[in-house]
């Protein structure tokens, strides 16, 4: 089956990829001749999903899935949240996004977080939503030099290492998107 997996973000394809397996082939909006920025205006994590997802299968025929993500602090009232790619501004910036996480962060007893994913769905026209959480805290400093984002500073509840310290194989078994893209598969399947 070809699915458009509507991102050109390496990783994420990567990461999906991996947990998708042989039956699916994952086609990134750059293979489909999409280079433009897809719309990302809502102030929730399902509206731009969908957005994405119904600009590509609008805009292109094609049946494709969008994510969308977001770090949610719960010292910083679920701050960064929807805005966690554009947290410190624009350009976007892994690097500043977490220097302002960390510096919000100063002083703050309570480091829970978690990372939520929605995987939005346009399968023949019809509309589906996966979501996957990640329960974890805000580490003092980064650690490790895998995935990306704010991977680095985000250890996951049981573990001791953080998800930029985990194989991608560890990552997808336990991480947002991983559990995301697993209902995802078992509903493609």
């Amino acid at each position: 089956m070809k699915i458009c997996f509507a991102t050109n973000n390496k990783k994420k394809i990567e990461e999906v990829k991996a947990a998708l397996g042989e039956a699916f082939e994952i086609v990134s909006l750059a293979e489909i001749g999409c280079h433009e920025e897809l719309p990302e205006t809502g102030d929730t994590l399902d509206h731009n999903a969908f957005q994405k997802a119904r600009y590509v299968f609008e805009n292109y025929g094609m049946d494709c899935f969008a994510d969308d993500t977001g770090l949610e602090v719960e010292a910083l009232d679920g701050a960064p949240g929807v805005y966690s790619g554009r947290y410190a501004g624009e350009p976007r910036s892994d690097e500043r996004n977490i220097e302002k996480l960390l510096k919000a962060m100063e002083g703050k007893t309570n480091r829970k977080a978690s990372f939520r994913t929605v995987i939005a769905l346009i399968q023949e026209g019809k509309e589906y939503a996966f979501e996957g959480i990640a329960e974890g805290e805000i580490i003092k400093e980064k650690t490790g030099t895998g995935g990306f984002g704010y991977d680095p500073v985000f250890r996951p509840l049981g573990f001791e290492r953080t998800f930029a310290e985990l194989s991608l194989e560890e990552k997808n078994r336990i991480s947002h998107r991983g559990k995301a893209v697993q209902a995802l598969v078992e509903f493609l399947k």
